[in-house]
């Protein structure tokens, strides 16, 4: 088992897993697990961070390196949400040039697979979405924008984001969408959580 599981701070603990994978299968098993002594648990790319109400013994140590991720992806641990995006990115034909793809390509292929929020970060309500395969991969930009604009549609390493807020940022735009990503008067104000499903719909102008 590749798992471990590290104290973090004096009300913490970090179980360290394989993969993605690993990390939301085993959010959505302490989801419906009886884990008292944990308050909450904050999803990484290959951990997650669990915030402790009481000390853990040895005993529940163990049980929680053993814990099975679920394998059920219908489990619902952030709903689903569908994001309309006018492809108009300024890193639109870059990244089609890369990847060996017409930009049509590279909207097609965003868009037709179903993206999975696996944690958050940089900013407040920036999901990391992972797809369900990796056509679109490339690198960040050799010198990051010192202004991205709010809403705008973004490709980094194997990972798509949108950004929640005006900002510098270095992700390849590839378009922009007018919904709210983060939102004070929403409960919760983030739209994207860890395991949230998205699906882009291509709304550009024909």
């Amino acid at each position: 088992m590749s798992r471990r599981l590290i104290d973090y701070g004096e009300r913490g603990l970090l179980l360290e897993c394989a993969d993605l994978t690993e990390t939301l299968g085993l959010l959505r098993s302490l989801r419906n697990a009886e884990f008292e002594e944990i308050s909450e648990v904050v999803p990484g790319a290959r951990s997650l961070y669990l915030r402790l109400d009481a000390p853990v013994s040895r005993q529940r140590r163990g049980e929680l390196l053993a814990l099975p991720p679920s394998t059920d992806d219908d489990a619902d641990i952030g709903g689903e949400v569908s994001i309309d995006v006018h492809y108009d990115g300024e890193d639109l034909a870059e990244v089609a040039e890369h990847c060996g793809m017409t930009t049509e390509e590279v909207i097609a292929a965003h868009t037709g697979q179903t993206w999975t929020v696996g944690f958050c970060g940089f900013a407040p309500g920036f999901g990391y979405l992972h797809g369900e395969n990796e056509r679109l991969r490339v690198p960040r930009r050799a010198t990051p924008r010192t202004t991205v604009p709010t809403g705008a549609v973004g490709l980094a390493d194997v990972w798509s984001g949108i950004y929640p807020r005006r900002g510098p940022g270095g992700w390849q735009l590839i378009g922009h969408t007018t919904q709210s990503i983060w939102d004070l008067r929403r409960k919760p104000p983030a739209l994207l959580r860890p395991g949230t499903t998205v699906r882009f719909i291509d709304k550009s102008a024909p």
